[in-house]
């Protein structure tokens, strides 16, 4: 079989207007997150797969997050079999955090990776 390599960008280089699907649980979320993310854990991911699709219809690209690329990395690659336009952001909120990308929280609290 010949498996493709996973689409992946850097966190500095994702586009300050990207898209982002951030499949990181409920409490990682609260601690800090890319404003304006779609936020749709791992585990809820296939019953609320509509909400990405809807989201996502105008064929923009979907860049996915999670703490450090290994969840969204298997996001990432369900959503390319199914035709999507999606990128792993290597190195998950992790590398987002260390490459002084902005990170906001639900409650106004300072952000953070969880």
């Amino acid at each position: 079989m010949n498996f493709a390599p996973l689409p992946s960008v850097d966190a500095a280089a994702v586009p300050s207007d990207g898209f982002v699907l951030d499949v990181r649980e409920n409490d990682e979320w609260a601690a800090g997150h890319v404003e304006g993310a779609l936020h749709i854990p791992m585990s809820d991911f296939v019953g609320r797969f509509g909400e990405l699709t809807e989201a996502a219809e105008d064929g923009r690209r979907v860049h996915v997050m999670c703490r450090v690329g290994g969840r969204s990395a298997q996001v990432t690659q369900y959503l390319v079999q199914q035709g999507i336009d999606a990128v792993n952001i290597d190195g998950g909120m992790q590398a987002w955090d260390g490459a002084g990308r902005p990170m906001v929280t639900d409650n106004g609290a300072p952000a953070f990776v969880l």
